[in-house]
């Protein structure tokens, strides 16, 4: 079916709503978290409703059903980000307890002593912190490539800093801060030809672009749900089975093991090997519902409609004076950070707030980045494919307002 904006935005029960003061909702908070559609929500709820249990550990029926909808909910995430035969999908809490289980199973069995991990200036904490609690621990050292003027990934100095020493190359696909979509299969290349391992963030591309990761040489890729219309709560870690299954486990407990005694415990393969106790059930059936609604629109049609939103934003925060656009790369997922010379970004978002508009203000969990474009926080509007060209321009008018006021 062709995409239709309007049809789009009747599957999402939240853009119907009104603020208190009875303002029309605009939300352009969608690298925060997305809206869900009807079916998920009716997904999460009809599992507690008719076959909550737990699953793995009994023979009843209820059980069974649970069982299936969450083995088969793993099943339809792989396969919609198109990972290969030789991937396994392991739910997490998302994208964030992803990369912090790469760090900490994988990082804990091969990063040595005067190692090397190579990150990026544009990357959230979530893809830095754990990687520097692994290199305390390990006495390791990390390196971060410089970013262009433009926000994109400065390859050359990615290059550059690649040597022996390093053991695996961690960068987001796109970063949440600039929207710059970097070229994973030319750094997947990198990472090979130095014989170390690659590591991609798709937090932000994963609700934009990303869907076929059989194109992408990489062994671990991280996945929020919650940005991709789905629960709160619930991701994926797709990765290579044969380097998970020599991977010690993240945590220990209950579905993890084969068997346990006093002397010794022995683990499960992966998956359950990194799916300790009573996982997300309902949540991962939801993001298996979140998975049939993006297969069930036209994709293409939302891409090109994102594509147009971003165009239309970047165009109008040009035409106003006072602001500046951080993250200006051909190739950009659908946001848009600024900042307003002499204007505190707080201020423009409660401004905002007073006309229903809803964005993100702060430093948007990447300090690094920003103190390196020299600001303490920007506004970022990000948009999906719900957002439509009208709330576009109501923005514009009301941000330049806002701007009339307070500068």
């Amino acid at each position: 079916m062709k995409f239709d904006v309007n049809q789009i935005r009747k599957d999402f029960p939240v853009l119907a709503q009104k603020t208190r003061s009875g303002k029309n909702i605009v939300y352009f908070d969608n690298a925060a978290t997305s809206q869900k559609p009807i079916k998920v929500i009716d997904a999460t709820s009809d599992f507690y409703r008719n076959f909550n249990a737990n699953i793995h550990r009994s023979a009843h029926e209820l059980s069974e059903r649970a069982t299936m909808a969450y083995e088969e909910a793993r099943n339809r995430v792989g396969k919609f980000f198109g990972a290969p035969e030789n991937f396994c999908t392991i739910f997490t809490r998302g994208a964030t307890e992803s990369l912090n289980l790469v760090a900490q199973s994988w990082g804990s069995a091969n990063i040595k002593r005067g190692d090397e991990i190579l990150l990026s200036e544009m990357e959230h904490h979530a893809n830095i912190v754990p990687w520097q609690m692994l290199a305390e621990r390990a006495q390791a050292k990390i390196l971060a490539a410089k970013i262009r003027e433009d926000g994109s990934l400065d390859m050359d100095d990615l290059l550059s800093k690649v040597s022996g020493k390093t053991k695996i190359i961690s960068i987001t696909h796109a970063s949440n801060v600039l929207g710059s979509i970097n070229d994973i299969n030319a750094i997947s290349k990198i990472a090979r030809s130095a014989g170390a391992a690659f590591s991609i963030d798709a937090a932000q591309s994963a609700p934009h672009l990303l869907d076929d990761i059989s194109k992408v040489d990489c062994d671990f890729l991280s996945i929020s749900a919650h940005k991709c219309y789905g629960p709160t709560g619930i991701g994926a870690l797709i990765a290579k089975r044969e380097i998970l299954d020599s991977m010690p486990p993240y945590q220990g407990g209950g579905d993890m093991i084969e068997n346990v005694s006093w002397q010794k415990t022995t683990f499960r393969p992966s998956p359950e090997r990194f799916e300790a106790g009573t996982p997300n059930i309902a949540g991962a059936v939801g993001f298996a519902a979140a998975i049939d609604y993006l297969n069930s629109i036209d994709l293409h049609g939302a891409k090109e409609h994102e594509h147009k939103l971003l165009e239309r934003m970047t165009a109008a925060l040009d035409a106003i004076p006072k602001i500046k656009i951080f993250g200006k790369s051909k190739e950009k997922v659908s946001l848009a950070s600024f900042f307003v010379d002499g204007v505190h970004p707080n201020d423009i978002s409660v401004l905002l707030n007073a006309s229903g508009i809803a964005i993100r203000t702060g430093h948007h969990c990447a300090e690094p980045l920003m103190c390196l474009l020299g600001v303490m926080g920007t506004c970022r509007a990000s948009m999906a494919f719900y957002n439509t060209e009208e709330e576009v321009d109501f923005f514009a008018e009301k941000l330049e307002h806002a701007i009339k006021i307070l500068a």
